[in-house]
């Protein structure tokens, strides 16, 4: 077998990304979709960028946050498609061990990044909704600078634990990877020897970091609700929690699909494994695609530069 190799090892080279096992013959047509939805990740998130940086009105921290969110995304969808779309048109499979421990270390980094940044955004709904008149002396560029540097910070150094146990254990059983990526999990169920340490990481990582991360959403989403329940009118009521909305959609869609990918990979054992794979995929490519169409769509100032530009590039 070229491409697995079954020989003793203590570490490979090179490791073998199998791609979607079971279907392998619709690599291609796979492939487009993936490769759209990379298309319209970069786009979307580049307009973002843009809109961002040139439009003075949107220099304060809500702003801030989402071009933020921006640069995350575009990190997160680029450190997989490249090698994912090689995959499924030229079949070119394998990646180096540093190579893999390095994209490892980018995907989940980034993911904990982008987490805490949810929560900085959360902190600015609170601050906007139920201390309006503090919100410009509470949230400075100074406090929005030092929130986004911790975010970094924090994710940076918790996934540092992930390749530095990766390279430590011995693989002797294969370096072949049943999936397009290498995945923290998928990486160390490889290895011959017991790897309970990096999986009682990941799921203190999972749990307690991004597990304090939604209390912390939720503990201000509750106090976001009190005060928006004791506005005077209904058309108060509606207009400010919509200045939310876009927020929680976001929410949704980055932790919902990533909670349920992390736990069936650990414990569904009888789901399919393509099934594994498509989801491990989708939780990393869909927010990264829609966060950039959530804020366009749902925020009035994102929406309004966006038609702007967009009417501008079509005269």
């Amino acid at each position: 077998m070229s491409d697995s190799n079954t020989s003793d090892f203590t570490n490979p080279s090179t490791f073998i990304l199998h791609g979607i096992p079971g279907l392998e013959s619709a690599h291609v047509w796979i492939s487009i979709p993936f490769c759209t939805m990379y298309i319209v990740t970069i786009l979307g998130n580049f307009i973002i960028l843009f809109i961002v940086k040139t439009e003075s009105s949107l220099h304060g921290p809500m702003y801030y946050f989402l071009f933020m969110l921006a640069i995350i995304d575009l990190v997160i969808s680029t450190s997989i498609m490249p090698k994912t779309l090689s995959i499924f048109w030229f079949n070119s499979r394998r990646i180096d061990f540093n190579a893999c421990l390095t994209q490892m270390y980018f995907i989940h980094g980034f993911l904990v990044i982008e987490s805490g940044i949810f929560v900085a955004m959360a902190l600015d709904r609170y601050v906007a909704i139920c201390h309006p008149l503090r919100h410009s002396t509470i949230l400075t560029n100074s406090v929005v600078a030092k929130i986004g540097l911790a975010a970094v910070l924090r994710g940076s150094m918790l996934v540092v634990p992930y390749p530095i146990l990766a390279k430590r254990w011995p693989y002797c059983r294969t370096n072949l990877i049943l999936t397009t990526h290498c995945e923290h999990m998928a990486v160390v169920k490889l290895a011959c020897t017991s790897s309970d340490i990096s999986s009682y990481y990941g799921l203190f990582v999972l749990f307690c970091v991004r597990g304090l991360d939604v209390f912390f959403i939720t503990l201000s989403y509750i106090q976001i609700l009190r005060a928006i329940f004791s506005l005077p009118t209904k058309d108060a009521r509606h207009k400010t929690f919509g200045t939310c909305v876009s927020h929680l959609c976001a929410i949704f869609v980055f932790y919902i699909p990533h909670l349920f990918s992390s736990l069936t990979h650990r414990y569904g054992n009888n789901v399919p494994l393509h099934f594994h794979v498509l989801t491990a995929n989708m939780y990393l490519l869909l927010p990264s695609m829609l966060n950039p169409i959530i804020y366009g769509v749902k925020t009035k100032q994102v929406r309004v530069r966006m038609l702007r530009l967009i009417t501008y590039k079509g005269t």
